[in-house]
């Protein structure tokens, strides 16, 4: 495609679609705020101590997300601010991470099609998360690909497991063969070694 810009895909995410859409992620929504709680979150909102019931669950996501795209994606998360303590929450970025929440009057829906519809614009290729049909259906399509809020989490566990695994590696490779072997073991060399 002539005058197509060579830059990283754009990864959006539908935030609360995905939080309630994987157990992971919902079981970290405080127990106060209970599951289908949007509605509640009016009175919450107005807690003077400031109780924000999706905090533990956005952070895990843009934490996931961020291992799941490095290097590969651009990450946008979109957040309905419905869903929010106060219609004045500021977009930030973390970890490479763009967090984006729809203004006020406006769903998490609208700025998705915002998002999608500039990058589309511009020939970009765009990984959709959402198991919104109806977002998927409004902006759907080359070169955007949509996919399932669960699919995502099942990709997000392996990315987990493997940054584990590296982990666990790359510790195991720094100890020495003492440091490896079996207490039993250990005391046979000490022995055939005289210590």
């Amino acid at each position: 495609m002539t005058g197509r810009l060579h830059t990283q895909p754009l990864l959006v995410v539908d935030g609360y679609n995905v939080i309630y859409g994987t157990t992971h992620y919902e079981q970290l929504i405080d127990e106060h705020a209970g599951a289908g709680a949007l509605a509640d979150v009016a009175h919450l909102s107005r807690d003077p101590y400031g109780h924000d019931p999706f905090e533990r669950a956005r952070e895990a996501l843009i934490t996931d997300v961020a291992a799941y795209a490095q290097g590969s994606y651009e990450p946008v998360i979109v957040f309905d601010a419905a869903g929010n303590l106060s219609d004045e929450r500021p977009d930030f970025s973390r970890a490479g991470v763009r967090v984006v929440f729809s203004r006020t009057g406006e769903s998490a829906d609208t700025q998705i099609e915002r998002l999608v519809t500039r990058a589309r614009h511009k020939g970009r290729d765009v990984l959709l998360v959402t198991s919104d049909n109806t977002i998927k259906f409004t902006v759907g399509g080359v070169p955007v690909t949509t996919v399932s809020s669960q699919l995502l989490a099942t990709n997000l566990a392996h990315t987990s497991a493997d940054i584990e695994e590296s982990r666990t590696d790359r510790s195991y490779g720094h100890m020495t063969l003492e440091d490896r072997l079996s207490p039993e073991a250990r005391e046979k060399l000490w022995k055939m070694l005289g210590r």
